[in-house]
């Protein structure tokens, strides 16, 4: 037998082709830290708590190293956060109305995790082994649009507009600062040139460092086969103000946030592609509609007590187990943790976050206004609008019509289903007038009103951080936690990928000790 007929023979019986070759070392293996390869202990059974990414990624790698795995999952489908809403999707949020989907075939929300950034190393690894395809997923696009509502302006204006006219007056006033020698430190001539040589460049400042519009800002017209061109004019820079553009609402948070710089990726066809390669691995494990009720823990096992399908109260019993549910959750569970952890449970709080997809007959962002992908800011309560990075020239589409926090999140989960709907199209149509007469459909959802999620992720002040969080790294008893709240990566897959693979190996390494 030759080494690629072993490869698909194996490959056809389930196992792992990627992880054939990378342990014989005919591939190199992913960038991210290794696990053990096999077990000496396979008749261990592992309870997990949640079918979240990160109790199925720890099944899956525990499947892998010989364990036996059980998955208790409070819902009826696997996923948790990392939930993709298509044509058909139902959902009642908590002392909330029902509502079902209207999407068309082929067109998706992605109401939880949505951006894999690039440099998220572990969640490529995922991608990568389990054969998922990957697209861009545009997060800056120049061509968006600023809207302050409530300001004398009181119009929209494009992103590289706003950009460059304050890329270039704030090059200016810097490099009058220089000349004046106002500076807090003193230059050398030839430091103070190099310095206006920059800012000049960065700023399109003219030969007497004043700004005075640019091409970047775009143009009356569009440039082709015209008689002249026609550049853009300048705001000034009293009118940006006057605009309310320099709210924290439009900072530049999609450019510079680490997580959030280009580029940015997605599965092709929603993100529960991800989901659904895990579940082909770890399927049979999940038992739906079993919410757990107590957890019993000390050195030698774990005892849960569950509500299965039927309404059933069972009890399951294993010498380990993983909770991955949210602390939130957890809150609600008897328990016998320490008090550190009780504390942790009790005081971590979690972000109120909402978002609502709108499905438009025509893709007028596309057709009308030039937009492919990217975000539009804005001062209201609905925050954002999000454009698709797929299906570009399609016939249809749906925008993420808000994604909002905190407070205006609050107010968005207070409306009913219809009042929200109203809200996000009266404040969106002061973007994009198109909204009305294209309008089809919608479907919103407030995560904090979610059963079962009851948050978005884990929001540590840097306090809980020092004096919380290095609780939940350690396991109570033969009891261990992961999940997004268990890293520093709260609201990415890539800390639900990492807590699994961390609480892996400290569970295997203590089992092979043992």
């Amino acid at each position: 037998m030759t080494r690629r007929e072993f490869v698909e023979r194996s490959a056809r019986k389930g196992l792992s082709a990627y992880a054939i070759l990378s342990a014989w070392g005919f591939i190199a293996p992913a960038p991210v830290k290794a696990l053990p390869q096999e077990s000496t202990r396979k008749n261990k059974r592992i309870l997990i708590l949640g079918a979240g990414l990160a109790g199925m990624t720890a099944a899956y790698e525990l499947q892998k190293l010989g364990y036996s795995c059980q998955i208790l999952e409070a819902r009826d489908r696997a996923g948790g956060r990392v939930w993709t809403i298509r044509g058909g999707s139902t959902e009642t949020e908590l002392g909330g109305e029902t509502q079902t989907a209207q999407f068309a075939p082929g067109h998706y929300l992605n109401a939880g995790a949505a951006r894999i950034p690039h440099h998220h190393e572990v969640s490529l690894h995922y991608c990568r082994e389990l054969h998922v395809p990957l697209e861009v997923f545009v997060n800056a696009n120049e061509a968006s649009f600023c809207y302050a509502s409530g300001t004398k302006t009181g119009k929209r204006v494009r992103m590289r507009e706003y950009h460059t006219d304050m890329r270039g007056y704030v090059t200016e006033l810097l490099a009058k600062a220089i000349q004046s020698e106002a500076l807090d430190q003193n230059l050398e001539k030839e430091d103070a040139d190099q310095l206006l040589a920059y800012l000049k460049a960065e700023g399109e400042l003219n030969s007497q460092f004043q700004y005075r519009g640019s091409e970047r800002r775009g143009y009356g017209f569009s440039p082709g086969a015209s008689e002249a061109l026609d550049p853009s004019d300048p705001w000034a820079l009293k009118d940006i103000m006057d605009a309310g553009f320099l709210h924290p609402a439009f900072a530049n948070v999609g450019e510079y946030t680490y997580h959030q710089q280009p580029t940015l990726l997605q599965p092709q066809g929603g993100m529960d592609q991800l989901v659904q390669a895990l579940k082909k691995k770890v399927g049979r494990s999940i038992m739906y509609r079993s919410e757990v009720l107590e957890i019993q823990k000390d050195e030698q096992k774990v005892s849960l007590t569950f509500r299965d399908a039927a309404g059933n109260v069972q009890k399951a019993e294993a010498e380990y187990a993983i909770c991955t549910l949210p602390l939130t959750q957890l809150r609600k569970i008897k328990n016998n943790f320490s008090g550190e952890v009780k504390r942790t449970i009790d005081f971590v709080s979690y972000m109120k976050t909402g978002k609502i997809g709108i499905q438009f007959k025509r893709r007028f962002w596309e057709e009308d206004e030039q937009i492919f992908g990217g975000i539009s800011k804005t001062n209201q309560d609905i925050t954002q609008i999000f454009y698709p990075s797929y299906g570009f020239l399609g016939a249809k589409g749906v925008l993420k019509g808000y994604y909002n926090f905190h407070e205006r999140a609050e107010r968005f989960a207070d409306l009913s289903l219809s009042q929200r709907i109203e809200k996000a199209l009266q404040e969106g149509e002061k973007i994009h007038p198109q909204y009305r007469q294209t309008y089809e459909n919608a479907f919103s959802l407030a995560w904090h009103k979610i059963p079962f999620s009851e948050g978005g992720w884990a929001h540590y002040s840097q306090k809980d951080r020092k004096r919380l969080y290095p609780s939940l790294l350690r396991p109570e008893g033969s009891l261990y936690f992961a999940g997004e709240h268990t890293t520093y990566l709260n609201a990415w897959m890539a800390g639900a990928f990492e807590s699994a693979r961390r609480v892996v190996d400290q569970m295997h390494r203590r089992i092979e000790a043992s």
